[in-house]
């Protein structure tokens, strides 16, 4: 299993603790440090969408233009600002047998993972 995030955003750090007290073993990626390649977000899309991957909830995107914002009408503008801007990403993403989960929901992990 992979998880992909941001080391020290509350969600993730929720979704590990999570993790780990479940007893999964996983491979951390931090988008940080290591980004994120065009085609692992367009192998997420292919099961989420593009849309669920925008948080448009987060400090990130609130923090763009408004211009910058409606710029966001498909999938390839939306893997432009993923990649240069890798904190506009709904964290974590899990990559796991059930497929691709997005954000924190223990009722969701139990349900998917076990």
């Amino acid at each position: 299993m992979h998880v992909y995030g941001i080391k020290n955003c509350n969600t993730v750090k929720k979704a590990l603790t999570w993790l780990d007290e479940n007893n999964f073993s996983y491979t951390f990626h931090d988008f940080k440090k290591e980004g994120v390649a065009l085609s692992k977000l367009e192998a997420w899309e292919q099961q989420t969408g593009w849309e669920p991957l925008v948080n448009k909830r987060g400090t990130t995107w609130r923090q763009l233009s408004p211009e910058a914002q409606r710029a966001v009408v498909d999938a390839a503008s939306a893997n432009a600002l993923m990649q240069e801007k890798t904190s506009v990403i709904k964290r974590p993403v899990i990559e796991s047998p059930a497929g691709v989960i997005l954000g924190f929901d223990a009722t969701e992990y139990s349900a998917k993972l076990k």
